[in-house]
C-alpha cells in the first residue's frame, strides 16, 4: 500500500494503475461502516484508492472540527489489511488555497433538512468530494446511504457536471443493537450509546406501522416522536420521496424516513429507506 499525502504524489502513483479503480472517501476513525465501503469497492474493482480527510469547510462555526476523532494509525493499519492500493491522506494546505473557487448546493434540496440545519455544509461537503473524485479519477465511488442527503447531492453534483464516475450507494451498517454506526458514536458514554437505540427503534415502529398497512405520514410520525423521547431533543423527523419531496402518504419503493437527533451533545442522524 502506498501511502501518499501530496497531490502530486497521488497523481504520480494514479498513474500506475490500469484498469478499473474504487474510491472510497472518508474523514478516517475508520469503523465496520467504512470497511464495508472499502471491501465492497475491494471487490467490484481492479485497484482501490482511499481517502483520510477531515474537511473543514463542511464544519460550522461551533461544529467539532477541532474534536472530530482522527486515528492515523489505526486507519492506517486497517487499510492495509483490506489490501488498500493508495491511501491518500493530505493537510489542508494542500487542498485549499486562500482564494478558492467555491460550488454552492442546489438552492432547494441543498438547504432543506440537513442543509436547513447546517447551512453551508453540503457546499464544502460537495467542493471537497469534486476534488477528491477529479483527483482519484475514479471507476466507482462508495458512499454509505446513512448520510442520505449527502448520496443525493453528490449523486446529482456527478450528473449535472457530466463527471465520469459511477456513484455507488451501499447500505447501512450497524451494530449487534441496531445503531447506525458512525465516528460521532464515539462522543457518547455506553448510556448514551443504549438512548441512541431510540433512532432505530423509531425506524422499526414506522415498518411495523408501514406492515399493518398504516400509510398516513402524520400517523406514523407521531408514533416514532414517542420512540424517540429517549432524546435529549428531536431535530426533525421527515417522510420524503427520493427526490426529497415531503409526502403524505407512504408510497413504497419511492419513500425515505430520516432522523436527527441530540444525545448528550451528539447530533445523530439515521434513516429508513422504502
Amino acid at each position: 500500500m502506498q501511502v501518499v499525502r501530496t497531490v502530486e504524489a497521488l497523481r504520480t502513483a494514479r498513474k500506475e494503475l490500469r484498469g478499473s479503480v474504487g474510491f472510497v472517501p472518508t474523514m478516517g476513525a475508520l469503523h465496520k461502516g467504512h470497511l464495508s465501503l472499502i471491501q465492497r469497492a475491494k471487490a467490484e474493482n481492479e485497484h482501490l484508492i482511499v481517502s483520510i480527510f477531515v474537511n473543514p469547510t463542511q464544519f460550522l462555526q461551533g461544529e467539532d472540527l477541532d474534536a472530530y476523532p482522527r486515528k492515523e494509525l489505526a486507519d492506517t493499519t486497517i487499510c492495509l489489511r483490506a489490501g488498500v492500493d493508495i491511501l491518500f491522506m493530505p493537510s489542508i494546505d494542500e487542498m485549499y488555497e486562500r482564494d478558492e473557487l467555491s460550488i454552492g448546493a442546489p438552492a432547494i434540496r441543498g438547504y432543506i433538512l440537513e442543509g436547513e440545519k447546517r447551512p453551508g455544509h453540503f457546499d464544502g461537503m460537495l467542493q471537497i468530494v469534486m476534488k477528491l473524485l477529479n483527483l482519484s479519477r475514479a471507476t466507482r465511488a462508495y458512499f454509505g446511504k446513512k448520510d442520505a442527503q449527502q448520496l443525493a447531492l453528490v449523486t446529482q453534483m456527478v450528473k449535472n457536471y457530466f463527471m465520469d464516475v459511477e456513484i455507488v450507494p451501499c447500505e447501512i451498517v450497524r451494530d449487534e443493537r441496531g445503531l447506525a454506526l458512525s465516528s460521532r458514536n464515539s462522543y457518547l458514554s455506553e448510556a448514551g450509546k443504549t438512548k441512541a437505540l431510540c433512532l432505530s427503534k423509531s425506524l422499526k415502529e414506522a415498518t411495523r406501522l408501514i406492515r399493518q398497512n398504516e400509510l398516513n405520514v402524520t400517523t406514523i410520525k407521531s408514533s416514532m416522536h414517542i420512540v424517540l423521547q429517549e432524546a435529549e431533543r428531536v431535530e426533525y423527523i421527515a417522510i420524503v420521496d427520493q427526490e426529497f419531496r415531503p409526502l403524505s402518504s407512504i408510497e413504497r419503493g419511492n419513500t425515505m424516513i430520516l432522523v436527527a437527533v441530540w444525545i448528550e451533545k451528539t447530533r445523530l442522524i439515521d434513516n429508513l429507506w422504502l
